[in-house]
């Protein structure tokens, strides 16, 4: 289904990114965010617990496994997934919604997600963010401090089957200098913004 027009003509553009965990998709989408101010962030929902500091409604909005599971039944995702033994899912009535007013919306979503998401929206714009080599993505999730050994081999491992996908990704940008991926970024959802 492609995304509904607003009155004027101009339909919101739909930015779609992924990336293994660690590989800094976080940073990046922050960064764009704050160089174009007016793109809206779908904030996914999620059954697995906060980390640190993080806000329900910020960084996602927490919720049960048992409602996560009604909403499926529901129909009320535009995507879902189970990943590392979670539930994350985006909510369809906001897409719906953002896309319908002219706006732009950001995605951060896994890969799972990303392919659900661009059956339903085929001009998705669909961009993977991808470490530098395994090496260093292990660091950064070591450095985190914020997962066992257990869950970063986990991790690791999913990365394998993601970065095997990255081909299906209209642009892949290497994270390995974040001032020059954040402008690899920018310059890529800048071209879309314009048309």
């Amino acid at each position: 289904m492609a995304a509904p027009s607003h009155p004027n003509g101009r339909k919101g553009n739909l930015f779609i990114v992924s990336a293994p965990s660690g590989a800094g998709k976080t940073t990046l989408c922050s960064a764009v965010l704050n160089h174009f101010g007016d793109i809206r962030y779908s904030i996914s929902h999620t059954t697995r617990p906060p980390r640190g500091s993080e806000q329900n409604g910020v960084e996602y909005h927490f919720t049960t496994r048992a409602a996560f599971i009604a909403d499926i039944d529901a129909g009320m995702w535009a995507e879902w997934a189970e990943v590392h033994g979670n539930y994350y899912g985006t909510s369809a009535r906001v897409l719906d919604q953002t896309l319908g007013d002219g706006q732009d919306i950001l995605l951060d979503i896994d890969v799972q997600g990303a392919f659900q998401i661009v059956e339903r929206y085929p001009d998705a714009v669909t961009i993977f963010i991808m470490p530098p080599d395994f090496e260093a993505l292990r660091s950064r999730m070591e450095n985190r401090g914020t997962d066992s050994p257990e869950v970063i081999a986990r991790r690791l491992e999913n990365a394998r089957g993601e970065i095997a996908r990255k081909d299906r990704y209209r642009h892949i940008i290497v994270n390995d200098m974040l001032k020059t991926a954040v402008a690899e970024m920018i310059a890529v959802m800048a071209r879309y913004r314009q048309r």
